[in-house]
């Protein structure tokens, strides 16, 4: 009688299928196209002038979904004008900081203009957004928006006159502490105003 060498031949199937199934894999992912960027996601650029500087930035445009180019152009004007107000709460709390620095890093001459200077561009920004074409639904958060910038505005000559005031310093750091706060109150909004737009 014939002895069979190997008593079990089928044992070698599966791991043979198995490495079939791994080499057509590695070729058929191989053989994918290369992802590429998707040309539909709109983009905008955003002009920011701050403090004398002008810049640049592409970013993508508001919106996890389809909106009207009314709206659109509205959550846009909001992105631009909350880069332009975080940037003047920087240029705020370093002038503050720079002041009470031991010794001191900001002169009370160097102080008072680059106060004055936030001032006047936070009050042109609340003047951008209280000019703003409001789309239908949205009338709520621009009241919110508008309510927060007007704080940075009043904040921001409320830091000048602690910094002219004979006081040891409490008014214009409750202003800068209120700037600071206001403006991220206007960050916040701008993104409960895209999800309400039902761009995000």
């Amino acid at each position: 009688m014939a002895v069979n060498p190997d008593p079990k031949p089928g044992r070698w199937i599966l791991p043979l299928v198995i490495l079939a199934m791994v080499g057509f894999t590695y070729f058929f992912v191989g053989a994918l196209p290369a992802a590429e960027p998707d040309p539909t996601i709109p983009v905008a650029v955003v002009t920011t002038t701050t403090l004398g500087e002008t810049t640049e930035t592409t970013v993508p445009s508001s919106g996890g979904g389809a909106v009207d180019a009314e709206t659109q152009a509205y959550l846009d004007e909001l992105d631009a004008i909350n880069a332009e107000l975080q940037v003047l709460d920087t240029e705020m709390v370093a002038v503050n900081a720079g002041f009470d620095a031991d010794p001191r890093e900001i002169p009370f001459g160097d102080a008072e203009i680059r106060l004055e200077a936030v001032a006047v561009e936070t009050q042109a920004l609340a003047d951008r957004v209280a000019a703003l074409s409001v789309p239908v639904g949205l009338e709520a958060n621009q009241e919110v928006l508008k309510t927060a910038i007007d704080f940075c505005a009043g904040a921001a000559q409320d830091a000048i006159d602690g910094l002219r005031s004979t006081d040891s310093g409490e008014l214009r750091q409750t202003a800068i502490v209120a700037y600071t706060s206001s403006a991220g109150d206007f960050a916040n909004e701008v993104q409960n105003t895209k999800i309400a737009a039902g761009a995000e």
